[in-house]
């Protein structure tokens, strides 16, 4: 286990031959994990649209005109009734995002007992609220809070070419807060964006010299959702190589060994076989349902049949315990 990993070693992973790559980063993934688990969350947009920052590839901005409409936070029992529904589907994480760029007042205080009544279930609970001071980090904890997702997009050299309105140290610090409650953390990014092949291994470096890692790394896809810079602008025009997603998935395994990889937005619109290749190349835990959180996603159905015909089985104890800790 390695923390210490630079950008030209991680590109030269990147430059590897695919198959060479591909063997390397399943070699990785059977020592931490058994190859055939996928751990399945479900993630349910509880406060939507209205958000007011800039960031460049996000419908829920206030800035941008798309079809996204502003919402009040939700009542805590169609919250409670959601998460229900996700565990008889077989979700073992359940997952909550606001759209806020940082969780205030009474507000937030829902959301804790939101938390707490989903950690009832028996369930792993997961939130995204936006930038945590140290005491709404303190209070997340209190009420069983297993993990905290917060990318970090990009890597620090592009990461302005995305947003203006929250630097990259004020990522940081949230991880930082988050950490020094004990909580997991999910943190990944985005690829697809305009960035280089050096931008994006400059993204898992910074993952990789976490320490510890990020338990959840989700590699999201770019979606071009109407009335982003992202599907206007001349920047971000060129739609990212599916083999170069697939790199990044095992690039991401090969140098976080014992972090569950995700793939994340952008999965309705692969096919079978790209999915496929992602699972051989080390992801191995996918957000399970019809929806992310303003985005479609792969249908359950269509889901269970492509882990029957690659004999995959949801991850029953999906906990850092289960891992096998090989390389560590």
């Amino acid at each position: 286990m390695r923390f210490d990993w630079t950008v030209d070693e991680i590109q030269e992973l990147f430059e590897m031959p695919f198959n060479d790559l591909m063997f390397l980063a399943q070699q990785v993934h059977r020592g931490n994990f058994d190859a055939n688990e996928v751990q399945l969350s479900t993630l349910l947009s509880i406060k939507t649209g209205g958000c007011p920052e800039d960031c460049k590839y996000c419908p829920q901005s206030s800035r941008y005109n798309t079809d996204v409409e502003s919402e009040l936070l939700m009542k805590k029992a169609q919250v409670i009734e959601a998460a229900k529904a996700a565990k008889e589907k077989g979700a073992s994480r359940f997952c909550i995002g606001a759209a806020w760029r940082e969780p205030k007042g009474r507000a937030f205080d829902l959301v804790c007992d939101m938390i707490s009544e989903i950690k009832e279930m028996d369930m792993e609970a997961c939130a995204t609220l936006g930038m945590l001071t140290p005491d709404q980090a303190h209070k997340l904890k209190g009420a069983g809070l297993d993990y905290y997702n917060h990318n970090l997009d990009s890597d620090p050299e592009y990461y302005k070419e995305v947003i203006s309105t929250r630097t990259y140290d004020e990522r940081l610090d949230t991880l930082k807060n988050v950490r020094a409650e004990g909580m997991s953390i999910c943190c990944g990014g985005i690829v697809g964006m305009g960035e280089s092949r050096r931008h994006r291994a400059g993204l898992v470096a910074q993952l990789a010299r976490m320490s510890p890692h990020p338990e959840s790394v989700p590699i999201n896809m770019l979606v071009k959702v109407e009335g982003t810079p992202v599907a206007e602008d001349e920047q971000f025009a060129d739609t990212l190589d599916n083999f170069e997603f697939i790199r990044t998935i095992a690039v991401s395994r090969i140098t976080m060994p014992a972090s569950h990889v995700r793939l994340s937005a952008g999965r309705e619109e692969m096919s079978e076989e790209m999915q496929s290749l992602c699972f051989l190349a080390g992801a191995n835990s996918i957000f399970y349902g019809e929806k992310l959180l303003t985005t479609g996603n792969q249908e359950a159905s269509n889901d269970q049949k492509l882990f029957e015909k690659l004999g995959l089985r949801p991850m029953e104890n999906p906990t850092p315990s289960s891992r096998r800790m090989a390389n560590a």
